[in-house]
């Protein structure tokens, strides 16, 4: 069984194979799995530190492995003007509900209250599986290092595209807003 324990900063090498996992199994510090040329792999990570779509990690034996992000159940609300899409961004990030915010476009777990939260304000919901990488937030860690996500395959491997919007992230601090009480 192959063993990853270390993540790279930077590609040194040839990458062998890869792991495609859906969001919930990224956020786990201890994950086994099987790549996706069928090699048993176990993968220990720091706590608190998800792994990302496009992440390498580089197992024992110096094998590198890129973590790719698998289709899984999600809502996409799609806006048509930036003050609406604000005020449902607002409302959703004050239920502190995980949230992956494109332009004019975001994405959250199957939630029927959340869906007629969306649906209440205008915007036309997709249910359509994606790849789901929500924002940390101001609070959530990182792992230590940067990497670009400008690798946009992960979108683009999406039955649905929402034009050029899909292929930008924008930064959302859904918990620096003021609770009114």
């Amino acid at each position: 069984m192959l063993q990853a324990y270390q993540r790279l900063d930077h590609t040194h090498g040839e990458i062998v194979d890869s792991i495609t996992l859906d969001q919930d199994t990224r956020k786990k510090a201890r994950i086994k799995g099987v790549t996706d040329n069928g090699a048993d792999i176990g993968i220990f990570m720091e706590r608190g530190h998800p792994l990302l779509v496009g992440e390498i990690l580089k197992t024992e034996c110096g094998l590198l492995i890129e973590i790719k992000g698998a289709a899984e159940p999600v809502s996409t609300a799609i806006a048509t003007d930036w003050l609406t899409f604000s005020k449902v961004c607002y409302h959703l990030g004050n239920r502190h509900t995980s949230l992956q915010i494109g332009e004019l476009w975001l994405r959250f777990k199957p939630d029927h209250v959340l869906e007629a939260l969306a649906e209440k304000y205008g915007l036309t919901l997709d249910k359509t599986p994606a790849i789901f990488e929500p924002e940390s937030g101001a609070y959530g860690s990182k792992s230590g290092h940067s990497h670009s996500h400008a690798n946009t395959d992960s979108i683009s491997h999406e039955k649905h595209n929402h034009d050029k919007h899909s292929h930008e992230k924008h930064s959302h601090d859904k918990h620096s807003h003021e609770h009114a009480h």
